[in-house]
């Protein structure tokens, strides 16, 4: 990461005097954005980029009463957001900061599908931050902030699935049927999921491995399976499918600090949003996808990073990770990221 003079730090401060929404409802992905792009070596981007997204956002509001005891009735509560980071803040000045996570990891996974997943999205960026120069106190903050968001944007989804059976990630993603209506909020279309044919059996095709490395080989898999998908799906919504990808992708950054115990129940929390995401926003045909053959890894970033666009970042990040464990030859997670700067170029 190409952080050791302190510029993401820096700009994590900068962004903890914003809030973690603006607009209503749209997540301030700054934080994961410059997180991307100090660690793919872009910290000399980060904060021209910030003085152009920052116009965006919006003060941090205000605190209602701090949360204690009484915590599971402020559960996704958007309104007690600062509450909620303010209650992290003080827990991560108290404890360290792994076992403030390992203990509200499995209080929050549940609600993994809240505010479109951007709050773990938050959350695993914090985490591969804090894991790759230690504890400094902005990054110590953003996770506390992190956090707070999940806390606040808490959201069940309407039907609960518990995956069950014997396929791989890619095999349950193509068998994923789509809701009737796509041109919709996230938990609108949730809200279709109860009624669509065929949603809960894919679901629970999924297998969910005994072993923990077996697990974590599963949950690099559904990264992968759900970054290609990208490439020829993505049409259907360029923006939000990628958090098909970028969620369980954060969940995969966040195994390390977690006890064995809580890979399972990741995995699956993963894939459920994820299946959610893809039936929502994906696009019911394929279409060919762009030529990576002859583009290096940091090129395809490259372009992200001059799109501009915080979810064009963010899924060539993504794409990279997948990119760095494919067979030689193999570009089609490049090519996922090119489509995706495609996409989001046309739709931004």
């Amino acid at each position: 990461m190409d952080a050791m003079d302190g510029t993401l730090d820096e700009a994590l401060a900068r962004l903890h005097s914003s809030g973690p929404e603006f607009r209503g409802f749209l997540a301030n992905h700054g934080p994961m954005a410059v997180e991307a792009l100090a660690h793919r070596g872009r910290a000399g981007t980060v904060h021209r980029w910030l003085d152009t997204y920052e116009r965006k956002l919006e003060d941090v509001p205000g605190p209602r009463a701090p949360i204690g005891a009484d915590w599971r009735e402020a559960l996704g509560d958007p309104a007690r957001v600062t509450d909620w980071t303010g209650y992290f803040a003080r827990l991560t000045a108290e404890r360290p900061w792994r076992e403030v996570l390992v203990e509200w990891w499995p209080r929050l996974l549940p609600g993994i599908a809240g505010a479109a997943t951007h709050p773990v999205i938050r959350v695993g960026h914090a985490v591969r931050a804090l894991l790759a120069e230690g504890d400094r106190a902005p990054r110590v903050a953003e996770l506390a902030h992190a956090l707070g968001y999940w806390a606040a944007r808490h959201t069940l989804l309407p039907v609960a699935v518990h995956p069950a059976g014997d396929a791989g990630p890619a095999a349950a993603l193509a068998v994923l049927p789509r809701v009737a209506d796509r041109r919709v909020t996230p938990l609108d279309g949730y809200a279709q999921l109860p009624g669509t044919a065929g949603w809960v059996p894919a679901v629970r095709s999924l297998r969910i491995p005994g072993s923990p490395e077996a697990v974590r080989d599963q949950l690099a898999a559904l990264v992968r399976a759900a970054t290609l998908r990208y490439a020829e799906f993505g049409h259907g919504n360029g923006i939000m499918l990628v958090h098909a990808a970028t969620a369980p992708n954060a969940v995969l950054r966040t195994l390390p600090v977690l006890p064995h115990a809580l890979w399972g129940p990741s995995l699956a929390a993963a894939w459920t949003a994820s299946a959610a995401i893809t039936s929502v926003y994906a696009a019911d045909d394929p279409l060919p996808a762009p030529d990576a053959s002859s583009i290096t890894p940091e090129e395809v970033f490259g372009r992200a990073v001059a799109n501009g666009n915080e979810h064009a970042i963010k899924f060539a990040d993504t794409a990279l990770d997948v990119a760095a464990t494919a067979e030689s030859g193999d570009t089609r997670a490049l090519s996922a990221a090119l489509n995706a700067v495609r996409l989001i170029d046309s739709e931004d």
